[in-house]
């Protein structure tokens, strides 16, 4: 049904809508940026973690091979996003007295957890900051040996000015030099910095710090903006087709990926920037200081005196779906609670369309017959999900009217509004049925029961064979069963 078709991107990068050719043909590499991993998930992970899964998802179904490459940042990322104050992940162990990867662990496996239930599929490759610090170096070298850089006490540092000259710094954000510069002011401890503007390749480690490993400079640590630089060059080459992220990584963490690539390869290395756009709560951006910080754990149980109620993990992609994700999103939950209604009422569709009567004389309806195609065209049109949602709400419609025997359809115009209502809602947009989920593990969770409910009764009769062959088959199947003085408990690996 989808093979085949263009692909029209929005590019950062020349500011304006374009066809999307690939570097292979038939293959596309894909760079987003993920997380730094020290703190749970939050409502802001969730737009990148569904926008880029819907990409990844329709450009295989319309016929091409994708490496999806999505790093976790584990080093690094300093406190005020530049090259000064102590690093994240650092600030998080010392506090909680942890060691670094202990707190990485942590809190990747939970952001694995919340994209799992967004129904956010895993990337091809999840590489880490920490296990590139070779290729990062590497890197370095390349810059400084190209006359880009220069070293200051230990550390290397990017020299904006010199880029600037041959270059254009701030290409993707729109900026011109003097403009950051007016923007830019001198912080305490970048004494070493030539000019304000200039950003750490690789910063000395102070004594106290935790994180470090030996390079031709100092005993130190990459700078944050490196990192993507090197991974996405080893993984995907030196020229790919779509690097993504939030709006909030433009500037400066983009555009310095991008003179870091020019620098030392002598080309941007990237043909389509893509950037999401921010959620915020009553148009201000998240944060802990303003009170309005929502994890994902929160708003799927409801434990925040922001939220009215708890909203499933569909409901939440559902609402991330419903704009386009250029545009602003704004929280609230009435938002949310319009969401619920929209997602139960196009999940009832998809159920009832199987069922839904036929009447094999009645005439092909062209108006079904032409919402794959317009399904499809949103899609395909930089990712126009709202527009999808539309296509798909007209589908429901009919199968409401036909349903309540308002309307008349062939077999073919039924097979039709099938294959799109699963195919699209499901494989492309990632909406699972949380309804139909529920009742499949209500169903399970009763057959386990049953299961330990005989093996109890087999152990009051002293059959004891019975009993441990049903405990082993169990185990077999993944069920953990722990006997206690007031009965049995069980747990799925």
């Amino acid at each position: 049904m989808a093979m085949a078709r263009e692909f029209y991107i929005y590019n950062t990068l020349s500011h304006s809508k374009e066809l999307f050719k690939p570097v292979h043909p038939g293959r596309v590499g894909l760079y987003v940026c993920g997380p730094t991993v020290y703190g749970d998930a939050h409502l802001g992970h969730a737009r990148p973690g569904v926008t880029y899964d819907v990409l990844f998802r329709l450009l295989r179904k319309i016929g091409y091979q994708v490496r999806y490459v999505r790093n976790i940042t584990d080093v690094g990322h300093l406190e005020n996003d530049a090259d000064s104050g102590e690093d994240k992940i650092a600030k998080k162990a010392r506090l909680e007295q942890l060691e670094p990867m202990e707190v990485v662990q942590t809190y990747t496996l939970r952001y694995h957890e919340a994209m799992r239930r967004l129904n956010v599929l895993p990337p091809s490759i999840e590489p880490r900051a920490s296990g590139h610090i070779i290729e990062q170096i590497a890197l370095v070298k390349k810059i400084l040996e190209a006359g880009y850089a220069y070293e200051s006490n230990g550390s290397i540092y990017f020299d904006v000015a010199r880029y600037d000259e041959k270059h254009h710094y701030g290409v993707l954000s729109g900026r011109n030099l003097e403009d950051t510069r007016e923007g830019t002011r001198s912080l305490d401890g970048q004494d070493d910095k030539r000019s304000p503007l200039d950003f750490a390749l690789w910063k000395k480690a102070a004594p106290e710090h935790i994180m470090h490993w030996p390079s031709p400079w100092s005993e130190g640590f990459p700078g944050w903006h490196l990192e993507c630089s090197a991974m996405s060059q080893k993984y995907l080459g030196d020229v790919f087709d779509i690097h993504g992220g939030g709006m909030d990584l433009m500037f400066p963490h983009h555009e310095c990926e991008l003179a870091q690539n020019t620098a030392s390869r002598g080309q941007g290395g990237v043909h389509y920037w893509m950037h999401n756009n921010m959620i915020t709560i009553k148009g201000q951006k998240m944060g802990k200081s303003l009170g309005n910080f929502i994890t994902l754990s929160e708003l799927f149980t409801g434990r925040n005196d922001v939220l009215d109620q708890a909203y499933s993990p569909m409901t939440v992609r559902f609402f991330i779906l419903q704009a386009h994700y250029r545009s602003p999103l704004d929280f609230s939950n009435e938002a949310l609670q319009a969401a619920e209604k929209g997602y139960r009422r196009l999940m009832q569709a998809v159920r009832d369309v199987k069922s839904i009567p036929v009447s094999p004389t009645a005439a092909a309806r062209p108006e079904i017959a032409s919402l794959p195609e317009k399904v499809y065209e949103a899609l395909c049109d930089d990712l126009n999900t709202p527009t999808a949602l539309s296509v798909l709400f007209d589908a429901v419609r009919i199968v409401n009217s036909v349903k309540d025997k308002l309307l008349e359809i062939n077999p073919a115009d039924r097979d039709t509004l099938s294959s799109l209502l699963g195919e699209v809602t499901s494989d492309v947009l990632g909406l699972c049925d949380e309804a139909s989920d529920s009742a499949s593990a209500g169903l399970v969770d009763g057959l386990i029961g049953l299961v330990v409910e005989q093996r109890q009764q087999a152990k009051a009769q002293k059959d004891w064979a019975t009993s441990d062959r049903l405990r082993d088959r169990l185990k077999e199947l993944g069920v953990q069963l722990k006997d206690t003085k007031e009965g049995c408990e069980w747990t799925v690996e």
